[in-house]
């Protein structure tokens, strides 16, 4: 077999989390190429909603403001509908993706970033372009056919599929970012759990200006109550936009036994006036797709030098709007490791904590978008329907939903209560931000984990536990304000202490030499570097003024002391061992 080229990484798949992946790595000097056997970047606007947690990665490389300015904006996205055709009755509304006030203002304390609808076909470019900028070479046409560990490296084969030609990559790492069907995790033989594929869906993506009927109402997603709608035995349909509010994309159940109906112009067209609520409208369709819905995670999601990503290791419904961020985020945690070990400055023992934080994950945003598909059904309970195939009956409950007496107050109260539990889809802030990870990486402080006051999956809960994101406040910089999260990260370790921690900062200049490390130094408080006028940064750092955080680049807290020690040589040898510990080293 010819070696054509050597990479430090190489990537395989250009999707969410493959072309992030490049993005990271490339942002930190590491050599990387990116490999697709497609000839372009995604046709689809598959994923769409991207979460404040996803924009803090991609605010810490620098590409948040393009981004904001090419997505639809947060305001724009949450008055979720829930009704029987957009021209025809509305059941109920329910705020969503923290545009409720009360929620907004969570959502505000919690981050510096907004949440967007962003389509894939407009993230993946964004993402991949800034990658090539910082260096990454893209190989489009070129399938991953097979790889092969040794102790140096790894070696892939792969295959022009323009021209036929087969030959080797070889690299030290190997990412399989390649999708649901992923032949490098199968090629790994990673285990998983769950039932599989669960349900049948198809995807029609459509141009037709539907203002008149939403703009009241601006929202993400409208669910029509439609007679014989099939989704996991959910009688509704789904129009999601994608631009406003021209395109959209038309979401119907099957099911999986029967296999996909004929996608024939003439079906296509009836589901659309369905849904509409009327042949008032022209459309053009631009594609039409069925896909599986899936409830299946890796337990494991890594073996020795090869690392997979995204939907390679979690596959499941788009309900809650955690597929590209989970694969962002998937690549966010892996980059900066496999970047640390190239320079040297880690042991590859580090890399094991990829599979420790990570495959929990994929287990729980799995749970919870299947549980959410389980949870739509409530609707029907609420109007005392087993499913949608009477038609006479679900117009008769219907109908009780404005009628006066005990039985329609009772409908009523009932798909109230169903469409406000449907904040377990749509505002789950805590599903996106209560990661608190456990490895190798993370050096227990000996105190217990904070226990959630409020409910775990809807509210994000900051702490400075160690394994917990650095949480964000607004401190001062210069005159200008600033997040706490925009002083660390970029590819690098930082302290954060205060008034009374200078032994921190000689410890970090002295730890730093030893190791060979770059470690940032970061001091809050009054008369400090950094100013803490609102005393937020007081109220959430949970230690001493003279207590310090070890941020990893992730930005999340590797270490923490409470106070600092009355001898400068103890700070140097507690920075150095808690670095040294997350490091492998």
């Amino acid at each position: 077999m010819t070696v054509a080229f050597t990479t430090d990484v190489l990537v395989v798949g250009s999707g969410p989390a493959g072309s992030s992946a490049a993005l990271f790595l490339a942002t930190y000097g590491v050599d990387t190429t990116v490999i697709t056997k497609y000839s372009r970047l995604s046709d689809s606007p598959r994923a769409h909603i991207t979460n404040q947690r996803t924009m803090e990665a991609l605010r810490d490389v620098g590409v948040e403001d393009t981004l904001v300015a090419a997505a639809t904006p947060w305001e724009w996205m949450g008055n979720t509908t829930f009704c029987t055709s957009l021209a025809g009755e509305e059941l109920g509304r329910i705020p969503s993706w923290g545009t409720d006030t009360a929620r907004r203002a969570r959502y505000e304390l919690q981050s510096p970033s907004p949440m967007l609808d962003a389509p894939q076909t407009v993230t993946e470019p964004i993402l991949m372009q800034a990658a090539q900028t910082r260096g990454v070479k893209v190989r489009f046409d070129t399938e991953y056919l097979s790889h092969e560990q040794d102790d140096e490296g790894v070696t892939t084969m792969v295959k022009d599929r323009l021209t036929g030609v087969t030959y080797g990559i070889r690299s030290t790492f190997l990412v399989g970012a390649d999708g649901a069907r992923s032949k490098v995790a199968a090629d790994l033989d990673l285990p998983y759990e769950g039932p599989g594929a669960v349900g049948g869906s198809m995807s029609i993506v459509f141009e037709a200006d539907l203002t008149r009927f939403v703009e009241h109402r601006p929202a993400v997603l409208y669910w029509m109550l439609q007679p014989g709608a099939e989704r996991e035995g959910v009688g509704l349909g789904v129009l999601r936009m994608v631009k406003p509010w021209t395109e959209w994309m038309l979401m119907w159940g099957y099911e999986v036994a029967a296999g996909p109906p004929d996608l024939s112009d003439e079906f296509i067209r009836e589901l659309a006036v369905m849904l509409v609520g009327t042949d008032d409208f022209e459309m053009k369709v631009t594609s039409a797709s069925p896909w599986t819905v899936n409830h299946h995670y890796a337990t494991r999601i890594a073996r020795g030098r090869v690392f997979c990503a995204g939907d390679a290791v979690h596959r499941h419904p788009p309900t809650n709007g955690l597929g590209s961020n989970t694969s962002i985020q998937d690549s966010y945690n892996l980059a900066w490791k496999l970047a640390h070990v190239l320079r040297g400055t880690a042991s590859p023992a580090l890399l094991e904590s990829y599979d420790a934080e990570r495959a929990p994950v994929a287990r729980q945003i799995v749970e919870r978008a299947n549980a959410s598909i389980a949870d739509t059904g409530k609707i029907l309970e609420a109007l005392e329907l087993q499913d949608t195939s009477d038609v006479g009956r679900l117009r008769a409950q219907l109908a009780l939903r404005t009628a006066p007496g005990p039985d329609g107050e009772r409908i009523r109260a009932q798909l109230r209560e169903a469409i406000a539990y449907k904040e377990y889809e749509f505002d789950a802030h805590g599903v996106e931000h209560n990661h608190r990870y456990a490895s190798g990486a993370v050096v227990p402080d000996g105190t217990p984990e904070p226990e959630f006051t409020l409910d775990r999956e809807l509210y994000a809960q900051p702490t400075t536990w160690p394994g917990a994101k650095l949480p964000h406040a607004w401190v001062e910089v210069n005159r200008v304000k600033t997040s706490t999260l925009d002083l660390a990260g970029k590819g690098e370790f930082a302290i954060v202490t205060g008034i009374g921690g200078d032994v921190w900062a000689n410890a970090a200049t002295r730890v730093a030499d030893e190791l060979g490390l770059a470690i940032g130094v970061v001091s809050i408080g009054p008369g400090q570097p950094v100013e803490d006028p609102y005393g937020t940064w007081a109220q959430l750092r949970e230690i001493e003024d003279s207590g310090v955080l070890v941020v990893r680049p992730d930005l999340h807290v590797a270490a923490r002391a409470s106070r600092a020690p009355a001898a400068a040589d103890e700070a140097a040898e507690w920075l150095g061992a808690a670095l040294r510990a997350v490091l492998g080293r």
